[in-house]
């Protein structure tokens, strides 16, 4: 009688599914966690001019790890964030900074390219003595009681007493223990590019507000032969998608001119750009029996407001939190407590980050008139501007 395949295991307390951004972090902080880590799946490098923008927490936590002092300096830091609405709207208010020192900060966090930070990541993992890393994917996954088995498609599997889905919005670990998901395909994409432009941007990001989505510019370091770059995440109609992912660099560089207004002068693409679909993506609970959810896996919606990683790295941060003040990692009582920890955070970004999308895209001069109040209160009251700011980078009250 052939042995079943959880006799024929190897050990370990976490497996880690999944080697995006959200999954290296996991592994790496549950093996400096002093555990001993299997971190699967196959590597990931976005490319594509994508770059993610790294609040004050996250930062913190990426220095825990001892990975940001490897980053920093290809990182640029945000200190100003600039709103301006190019809706058209009648309500439309003047354009607002917010500036990180009013909440006593020098920055409000650091923008970096995606490959930068999964290089360190990387790194960090292949170095730590406790951490096994399998470039390998996932075939199959059984959910019993006593233990988790993750079995990989070279036919190495694993037994552990917890799984952290950090496979991506198809996670096929939520679809294995039959987490349900919530899903909504929006009428827009957006395009990722680094950019060289003729004026500093002066550690400013800004947002433009526009009928088909946010258009956003975050600050990059210096490179030589360009002193001055940024990156660009723009969301659009999939018809305009189509048709400026069919323009030349100059072209594409004279679009992005005119939308930013000039604010940064002449452009010059960098690099590769990128398409993506946006969507907004919820669960039905964030565990299951031996799993927990984090990033992707647990939610997603659009690139509005730097949110899209920074709540992932929160995911990590708390389950490795939760997960490790329990004797048994995976027990229902350690990821309750992970779920209660996250629930309240993850339902307020993804809803207020809904939220202004659609009102965006409404054209209604009631939400016009709505949108337009809010922003211009943010303006002009500076004890709610700086409350919103606090609120931005960080949650204001941490679940127990």
């Amino acid at each position: 009688m052939a042995p079943s395949p959880i006799d024929v295991a190897e050990t370990c307390d976490v497996c880690v599914v999944g080697a995006g951004l959200a999954g290296l972090a996991a592994a790496v902080g549950f093996a400096r966690a002093g555990r001993r880590v299997v971190s699967a799946g196959a590597s990931e490098r976005l490319g594509q001019g994508r770059t993610v923008a790294l609040l004050g927490p996250s930062i913190d936590f990426l220095d825990q790890l001892a990975v940001w002092t490897a980053v920093e300096r290809r990182a640029a830091p945000m200190r100003g964030l600039r709103i301006v609405d190019d809706t058209g709207s009648l309500f439309a208010p003047p354009p607002i900074a917010f500036r990180a020192r009013e909440i006593g900060r020098d920055a409000f966090g650091s923008n970096v390219e995606n490959s930068a930070l999964a290089d360190a990541l990387e790194a960090a993992a292949a170095a730590h003595p406790d951490l096994v890393r399998v470039a390998v994917d996932v075939a199959g996954f059984d959910f019993a009681p006593e233990r988790a088995t993750v079995t990989l498609a070279d036919g190495r599997v694993f037994a552990a007493a917890l799984v952290v889905g950090a496979d991506g919005r198809a996670s096929p670990s939520r679809r294995a223990a039959g987490i349900t998901v919530s899903a909504r395909r929006y009428p827009q994409s957006a395009l990722t590019v680094v950019l060289a432009h003729a004026r500093p941007h002066d550690d400013f990001s800004t947002e433009f507000h526009t009928r088909q989505g946010p258009f956003t510019l975050a600050p990059m370091p210096a490179a030589p032969g360009a002193p001055n770059r940024s990156s660009l995440v723009w969301a659009m109609s999939e018809a305009e998608a189509k048709r400026r992912v069919a323009l030349d660099d100059d072209a594409l560089a004279a679009e992005i001119e005119r939308q930013a207004r000039s604010l940064l002068g002449a452009m010059r693409i960098e690099g590769e750009r990128g398409i993506f679909p946006l969507a907004r993506q919820s669960v039905g609970r964030l565990v299951a029996t031996r799993l927990a959810l984090v990033g992707d896996a647990a939610h997603a919606f659009p690139p509005i407001g730097a949110q899209g990683l920074n709540l992932g790295l929160r995911d990590v941060k708390a389950l490795i939190a939760a997960a490790t003040a329990s004797d048994d990692l995976g027990a229902d009582a350690a990821l309750d407590a992970y779920a209660r920890a996250r629930s309240a955070d993850v339902l307020f970004r993804t809803t207020a980050v809904a939220g202004l999308n659609r009102a965006l895209l409404a054209d209604c001069a009631p939400v016009d008139l709505a949108r337009g109040l809010g922003l211009a209160a943010l303006g002009a009251i500076g004890p709610l501007r700086r409350l919103t700011m606090r609120a931005g980078v960080a949650p204001l009250f941490a679940a127990t």
